[in-house]
């Protein structure tokens, strides 16, 4: 079972300090349980690094935060790569935080 403290909101705060992120999203995909997480971490601190490389060093920044958790995915990108995302991306009407709005089911 994961730590209390371990949710959406503390993953972003940890990231944020210790990664000087400009962007950081995180979706708890356990249904609030706090056991798997997905995210978009975008800091400088990712210039000139490979994927492994900023990989690895997101895992080792939330060291002790994944210790207690079941699965952790990340997207990490430089803020040229994510402006340029941003740019081509597909339009997001009927989207509220990655999830489908407007609908009753």
């Amino acid at each position: 079972m994961a730590e209390a403290g371990i949710t959406e909101a503390s993953l972003r705060a940890a990231l944020t300090e210790r990664l000087k992120t400009v962007h950081v999203e995180v979706t708890d995909m356990s249904g609030g349980c706090g056991q798997s997480f997905s995210s978009l971490i975008v800091s400088p601190e990712f210039q000139g690094q490979n994927s492994l490389k900023r990989h690895r060093t997101v895992n080792a920044a939330l060291k002790d935060e994944i210790k207690s958790i079941h699965a952790w995915s990340a997207k990490c990108q430089t803020p040229a790569e994510w402006e340029r995302d941003k740019a081509s991306a597909p339009p997001t009407a009927g989207l509220e935080n990655g999830h489908v709005t407007g609908t009753t089911a």
